[in-house]
């Protein structure tokens, strides 16, 4: 390490989420510095070369410090929102009521694909800020509500713009395949064909997508029209992730693991081979509690399965118009403890170190290591079980997104 760095923020304890040290990966009496934009040292004050400096040295005064935190599941991006719904289903009208009278997921593309590039980032922006506010300095954003070429990539360049107007990481994922349009006349087939080839080559040309997402569910579309769009992706030279299991065990789990997908989420059905399936293949398990909660689900995902079979455990916000319009990931962490009886440690490298892995982003960030981006959330806490613990409260003292 040279001896002169941009910026040292000391007098610190970190939970630096690495997995080869116990407990959370603790250390007393620390310090973390920066040059460039990356970490070149997170560990003990006594470790630290005595003759280095900085420009700038921060006094955390005794605050934590975590990785910033990072959403690896979200629909931020779209037109509309569903409140009137929400009212329609409290007072007992069926979601198959709502879709008939031109609601749930046909009401936010009409209103997706009436809205301009500015208008869908305008929209998107206070839900971001609610999330950056709480630490997240990095989040993944799906397509899918546009379900035709052109406002797919809106949505996408909608992301990427998001990225650019907020100091924080975007990752998009190109979810085409996620509910039929109302256009295609009940032919999933012939839609899915248009997916692979037309509206994925679009999307991968302009690089408007980090990986390619799908729905695998009796509501969205098989195991055979999911596979032909993964193949697809993998001609191109996308990874890939999955909704999966979320309403019945249709294979998903099996299915996401076999095309070694970086993710498969929701996972409430998933059986002992799905889950014997993303061990092997090393597939995070994206847990959305957002979901479980605000659909009333009553099937919880297979927590001590993934345990045993060593299967990593990412939580996100799964922020959207219809199942989870939720913007906090400290929720979120209550709700996978209190919810699936996760565990502190669970829930916190849930959204640090897991969900960076669920990206495929685990070389860049997620823990506080040499070499990271230096992406940091301090917290005005005494223990971080606290950020699991609280309901509707922010100990968030300051936020470093690329060492700013």
């Amino acid at each position: 390490m040279a001896k002169r760095v941009d910026r040292i923020w000391h007098n610190a304890r970190l939970a630096t989420m690495r997995a080869d040290m116990p407990d959370l990966g603790v250390i007393e009496n620390a310090l973390v510095a920066a040059r460039d934009g990356r970490i070149v040292f997170a560990g003990a004050r006594s470790d630290f070369p005595a003759d280095a400096d900085a420009a700038e040295w921060i006094d955390c005064a005794g605050r934590w410090i975590t990785p910033g935190l990072v959403d690896c599941h979200t629909h931020l991006v779209f037109g509309g929102n569903r409140a009137h719904e929400f009212e329609l289903r409290l007072k007992g009208a069926s979601y198959e009521e709502i879709a008939r009278a031109g609601g749930g997921i046909v009401s936010t593309v009409a209103a997706t694909r009436r809205a301009s590039e500015a208008e869908l980032v305008a929209n998107a922006l206070p839900r971001l800020d609610a999330l950056i506010c709480e630490g997240v300095t990095t989040i993944e954003i799906k397509s899918g509500y546009g379900l035709d070429t052109a406002t797919e990539m809106r949505q996408l360049s909608a992301a990427r713009s998001l990225g650019r107007a907020r100091p924080v990481a975007v990752r998009t994922s190109f979810l085409g395949a996620h509910a039929l349009p109302p256009e295609a006349e009940g032919d999933k087939d012939s839609y899915i064909d248009l997916v692979c080839r037309e509206m994925l080559p679009a999307v991968a040309r302009a690089g408007l997508a980090d990986a390619v997402d799908a729905f695998m569910e009796g509501i969205a579309f098989s195991r055979e029209q999911t596979a032909r769009v993964f193949a697809a992706a993998r001609t191109l030279g996308l990874p890939v992730k999955l909704h999966a299991d979320q309403l019945s065990n249709l294979g998903g789990a099996m299915l996401a693991a076999e095309f070694s997908a970086l993710s498969a989420d929701h996972l409430e059905h998933t059986d002992a081979a799905g889950v014997a399936a993303m061990a092997k293949a090393g597939t995070v398990a994206v847990l959305l509690p957002g979901a479980f909660y605000f659909i009333r689900e009553t099937q919880k995902p297979p927590v001590e399965l993934f345990r045993d079979q060593g299967v990593s455990m990412a939580l996100a916000t799964d922020c959207n118009p219809g199942s989870s319009p939720l913007t906090s990931l400290l929720l979120t962490m209550n709700m996978g403890a209190t919810l699936f009886r996760m565990t502190v440690a669970e829930c916190l490298v849930g959204v640090t170190r897991e969900g960076a892995r669920a990206l495929g982003m685990l070389p860049e960030l997620g823990t506080l290591e040499a070499g990271k981006w230096c992406d940091l959330a301090i917290w005005d806490i005494e223990r971080p079980a606290e950020l699991v613990y609280r309901i509707g409260f922010n100990p968030l003292h300051s936020r470093v997104w690329r060492g700013q």
